[in-house]
Protein backbone atom coordinates (compact mmCIF):
# COMPACT_ATOMS: atom_id res chain seq x y z
CA UNK A 1 0.00 0.00 0.00
CA UNK A 2 2.91 2.26 0.60
CA UNK A 3 6.16 1.28 -1.80
CA UNK A 4 5.85 0.30 -4.70
CA UNK A 5 7.68 -0.77 -7.79
CA UNK A 6 6.47 -1.79 -11.38
CA UNK A 7 9.24 -2.99 -14.33
CA UNK A 8 8.51 -4.69 -17.76
CA UNK A 9 10.21 -7.66 -18.56
CA UNK A 10 10.77 -7.23 -22.36
CA UNK A 11 7.67 -5.91 -22.90
CA UNK A 12 5.40 -8.76 -22.73
CA UNK A 13 5.28 -9.17 -18.66
CA UNK A 14 5.74 -7.11 -15.82
CA UNK A 15 6.77 -7.64 -11.98
CA UNK A 16 4.74 -5.40 -9.70
CA UNK A 17 5.62 -5.34 -5.68
CA UNK A 18 4.38 -3.48 -3.45
CA UNK A 19 4.85 -2.96 0.60
CA UNK A 20 1.93 -2.81 2.89
CA UNK A 21 2.87 0.07 5.66
CA UNK A 22 0.13 -0.55 8.34
CA UNK A 23 -0.80 -0.39 11.93
CA UNK A 24 0.66 -3.73 13.65
CA UNK A 25 -3.21 -4.45 14.90
CA UNK A 26 -4.52 -4.50 11.87
CA UNK A 27 -5.66 -7.83 10.28
CA UNK A 28 -5.32 -8.88 7.30
CA UNK A 29 -6.53 -12.30 5.02
CA UNK A 30 -3.78 -14.03 3.14
CA UNK A 31 -4.16 -14.56 -0.99
CA UNK A 32 -7.76 -16.05 -1.98
CA UNK A 33 -9.63 -15.98 -5.09
CA UNK A 34 -13.02 -14.26 -4.81
CA UNK A 35 -15.69 -14.09 -7.76
CA UNK A 36 -17.19 -10.76 -8.97
CA UNK A 37 -19.55 -11.27 -11.39
CA UNK A 38 -18.34 -12.81 -13.68
CA UNK A 39 -14.78 -12.42 -12.98
CA UNK A 40 -12.18 -14.08 -10.25
CA UNK A 41 -9.88 -11.37 -8.54
CA UNK A 42 -7.11 -12.62 -6.65
CA UNK A 43 -5.83 -10.71 -3.35
CA UNK A 44 -4.69 -10.42 0.30
CA UNK A 45 -7.90 -9.15 2.27
CA UNK A 46 -7.89 -6.15 4.49
CA UNK A 47 -10.82 -7.22 7.07
CA UNK A 48 -11.36 -4.24 8.95
CA UNK A 49 -12.70 -2.10 5.38
CA UNK A 50 -13.38 -5.56 3.56
CA UNK A 51 -11.26 -4.27 0.17
CA UNK A 52 -7.57 -4.32 -0.78
CA UNK A 53 -4.73 -2.66 -1.90
CA UNK A 54 -3.80 -4.93 -4.68
CA UNK A 55 -5.33 -7.62 -7.16
CA UNK A 56 -4.91 -9.50 -10.36
CA UNK A 57 -8.07 -10.34 -12.42
CA UNK A 58 -8.75 -13.18 -14.76
CA UNK A 59 -9.36 -10.92 -17.19
CA UNK A 60 -5.49 -9.58 -17.98
CA UNK A 61 -5.71 -6.78 -15.24
CA UNK A 62 -3.81 -5.87 -12.16
CA UNK A 63 -4.38 -2.65 -9.49
CA UNK A 64 -2.02 -1.80 -6.86
CA UNK A 65 -3.36 1.51 -4.14
CA UNK A 66 -1.26 3.94 -2.40
CA UNK A 67 -3.20 5.94 0.52
CA UNK A 68 -2.73 9.94 -0.80
CA UNK A 69 -2.32 11.84 -3.77
CA UNK A 70 0.58 13.50 -4.93
CA UNK A 71 0.44 15.27 -1.39
CA UNK A 72 -0.27 14.73 1.88
CA UNK A 73 -4.10 15.80 3.17
CA UNK A 74 -6.12 16.70 6.24
CA UNK A 75 -8.17 13.22 7.29
CA UNK A 76 -11.79 13.52 7.67
CA UNK A 77 -13.85 12.39 10.30
CA UNK A 78 -16.22 10.14 7.59
CA UNK A 79 -15.66 9.04 4.01
CA UNK A 80 -18.29 7.52 1.56
CA UNK A 81 -16.65 4.17 1.57
CA UNK A 82 -12.78 2.41 2.24
CA UNK A 83 -10.08 2.74 -0.67
CA UNK A 84 -9.63 -0.80 -0.54
CA UNK A 85 -13.18 -1.11 -2.29
CA UNK A 86 -11.64 1.00 -5.23
CA UNK A 87 -9.46 -1.45 -6.27
CA UNK A 88 -11.90 -4.68 -6.67
CA UNK A 89 -14.71 -2.13 -8.04
CA UNK A 90 -12.21 -0.84 -11.22
CA UNK A 91 -11.12 -4.81 -11.67
CA UNK A 92 -15.11 -5.90 -12.40
CA UNK A 93 -15.14 -3.53 -15.32
CA UNK A 94 -14.38 -4.66 -18.27
CA UNK A 95 -11.33 -1.61 -20.07
CA UNK A 96 -9.06 -0.79 -17.60
CA UNK A 97 -8.58 2.65 -18.85
CA UNK A 98 -11.95 3.31 -19.35
CA UNK A 99 -12.50 2.39 -15.93
CA UNK A 100 -9.99 3.90 -14.22
CA UNK A 101 -11.13 7.15 -15.60
CA UNK A 102 -14.86 6.99 -15.23
CA UNK A 103 -14.67 5.77 -11.80
CA UNK A 104 -16.64 8.01 -9.03
CA UNK A 105 -14.00 9.16 -6.49
CA UNK A 106 -16.16 11.43 -4.67
CA UNK A 107 -16.37 11.50 -1.12
CA UNK A 108 -13.14 9.41 -1.11
CA UNK A 109 -10.00 9.81 0.94
CA UNK A 110 -7.45 10.23 -1.87
CA UNK A 111 -5.59 7.53 -3.12
CA UNK A 112 -2.81 6.48 -5.70
CA UNK A 113 -3.73 3.46 -8.10
CA UNK A 114 -1.26 1.87 -10.57
CA UNK A 115 -2.78 -0.02 -13.47
CA UNK A 116 -1.63 -2.74 -15.44
CA UNK A 117 -3.22 -4.85 -18.54
CA UNK A 118 -2.04 -7.20 -21.15
CA UNK A 119 -5.24 -8.22 -22.39
CA UNK A 120 -4.42 -6.86 -26.40
CA UNK A 121 -0.64 -5.30 -25.61
CA UNK A 122 0.98 -4.24 -21.97
CA UNK A 123 -0.30 -0.83 -20.57
CA UNK A 124 0.81 0.66 -17.53
CA UNK A 125 -1.95 3.53 -15.89
CA UNK A 126 -1.03 5.60 -13.16
CA UNK A 127 -4.30 7.55 -11.54
CA UNK A 128 -4.22 10.02 -8.48
CA UNK A 129 -7.31 11.36 -6.73
CA UNK A 130 -6.25 14.33 -5.14
CA UNK A 131 -9.66 14.74 -3.03
CA UNK A 132 -11.03 17.26 -5.48
CA UNK A 133 -10.00 16.08 -9.15
CA UNK A 134 -8.78 12.80 -10.24
CA UNK A 135 -5.17 12.85 -12.28
CA UNK A 136 -5.00 10.13 -15.36
CA UNK A 137 -1.98 9.37 -17.30
CA UNK A 138 -0.28 6.18 -19.36
CA UNK A 139 3.27 5.23 -18.40
CA UNK A 140 6.21 4.31 -20.95
CA UNK A 141 6.55 0.50 -20.49
CA UNK A 142 9.87 0.52 -21.47
CA UNK A 143 10.65 2.31 -18.01
CA UNK A 144 11.16 1.54 -14.26
CA UNK A 145 8.28 3.06 -11.86
CA UNK A 146 8.86 3.25 -7.65
CA UNK A 147 5.56 5.30 -5.65
CA UNK A 148 6.10 6.30 -2.05
CA UNK A 149 2.71 6.92 -0.06
CA UNK A 150 2.29 10.59 0.80
CA UNK A 151 0.22 9.80 3.68
CA UNK A 152 3.91 8.55 5.44
CA UNK A 153 6.57 9.96 3.15
CA UNK A 154 7.47 13.64 2.59
CA UNK A 155 8.61 14.68 -1.01
CA UNK A 156 12.16 14.54 0.04
CA UNK A 157 11.84 11.13 1.29
CA UNK A 158 10.52 10.08 -2.05
CA UNK A 159 13.19 11.35 -4.34
CA UNK A 160 15.72 9.17 -1.71
CA UNK A 161 13.70 6.34 -2.34
CA UNK A 162 13.90 6.79 -6.23
CA UNK A 163 17.81 7.20 -6.04
CA UNK A 164 17.97 4.31 -4.07
CA UNK A 165 15.99 2.67 -7.04
CA UNK A 166 17.80 4.04 -9.50
CA UNK A 167 21.14 2.62 -8.49
CA UNK A 168 19.83 -0.22 -7.56
CA UNK A 169 18.57 -0.60 -11.30
CA UNK A 170 22.34 0.19 -12.66
CA UNK A 171 23.83 -2.53 -10.18
CA UNK A 172 21.32 -5.12 -10.31
CA UNK A 173 19.64 -7.04 -13.41
CA UNK A 174 15.46 -6.00 -12.04
CA UNK A 175 14.39 -9.53 -11.90
CA UNK A 176 11.58 -10.66 -9.21
CA UNK A 177 13.96 -11.91 -6.87
CA UNK A 178 16.26 -8.76 -7.07
CA UNK A 179 13.23 -6.42 -6.55
CA UNK A 180 11.99 -8.55 -3.61
CA UNK A 181 15.83 -8.26 -2.25
CA UNK A 182 15.33 -4.26 -2.23
CA UNK A 183 12.02 -4.05 -1.13
CA UNK A 184 12.99 -5.90 1.90
CA UNK A 185 16.59 -4.30 1.83
CA UNK A 186 17.35 -0.80 0.26
CA UNK A 187 17.10 2.34 2.63
CA UNK A 188 20.35 3.75 4.50
CA UNK A 189 19.67 2.00 8.11
CA UNK A 190 17.18 4.34 9.61
CA UNK A 191 14.06 2.39 10.01
CA UNK A 192 11.92 5.80 9.61
CA UNK A 193 12.57 5.85 6.30
CA UNK A 194 14.05 2.52 4.66
CA UNK A 195 11.79 0.68 2.68
CA UNK A 196 10.94 -1.97 5.56
CA UNK A 197 10.04 1.02 8.07
CA UNK A 198 9.25 0.33 12.25
CA UNK A 199 7.67 3.39 13.33
CA UNK A 200 6.19 2.32 16.66
CA UNK A 201 2.32 1.16 15.90
CA UNK A 202 3.24 1.80 12.23
CA UNK A 203 5.43 -0.90 10.05
CA UNK A 204 5.91 -3.02 7.23
CA UNK A 205 3.39 -5.50 7.82
CA UNK A 206 3.44 -7.58 4.26
CA UNK A 207 5.08 -7.95 0.70
CA UNK A 208 3.25 -8.82 -1.74
CA UNK A 209 4.57 -9.30 -5.72
CA UNK A 210 2.60 -10.19 -8.50
CA UNK A 211 4.87 -11.54 -11.73
CA UNK A 212 3.27 -12.23 -14.86
CA UNK A 213 6.58 -13.73 -17.05
CA UNK A 214 6.52 -15.91 -19.92
CA UNK A 215 2.15 -16.10 -19.57
CA UNK A 216 2.42 -17.34 -16.08
CA UNK A 217 0.84 -15.07 -13.41
CA UNK A 218 1.36 -15.80 -9.59
CA UNK A 219 1.07 -13.87 -6.44
CA UNK A 220 3.71 -13.89 -3.51
CA UNK A 221 2.11 -12.79 -0.41
CA UNK A 222 4.65 -12.69 2.68
CA UNK A 223 3.43 -11.87 6.17
CA UNK A 224 6.33 -10.42 7.67
CA UNK A 225 5.05 -10.62 11.35
CA UNK A 226 3.89 -14.05 11.11
CA UNK A 227 7.44 -15.19 8.78
CA UNK A 228 5.15 -16.46 6.11
CA UNK A 229 4.79 -16.42 2.74
CA UNK A 230 2.03 -17.60 0.55
CA UNK A 231 1.71 -18.16 -3.46
CA UNK A 232 -1.48 -18.46 -5.58
CA UNK A 233 -1.70 -18.44 -9.19
CA UNK A 234 -4.52 -18.55 -11.70
CA UNK A 235 -4.72 -18.76 -15.53
CA UNK A 236 -6.19 -15.28 -17.23
CA UNK A 237 -8.44 -15.62 -19.33
CA UNK A 238 -7.57 -15.27 -22.82
CA UNK A 239 -9.20 -11.91 -24.74
CA UNK A 240 -9.93 -11.89 -28.51
CA UNK A 241 -9.33 -8.55 -29.89
CA UNK A 242 -12.49 -7.12 -31.64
Amino acid sequence: MCTVTLVSKNNKGFVLTSNRDEAIGRETLAISTYEFKDKLLMFPKDQRGGGTWIAASNQQSVICLLNGGHKNHHKKNRYRHSRGIVVTDILQEENLSQALQLYNCSGLEPFTLVGVTWQYKLHFYEMVWDGEKKHFRSLDTSKTYIWSSSTLYTDEMKQLRCNWFSNFNEENELSAENLLDFHKNAGDGNSFNNLIISREALQTRSITQIRYINDDLQMRYEDLLEDEVYYQSFEPVKIKEA
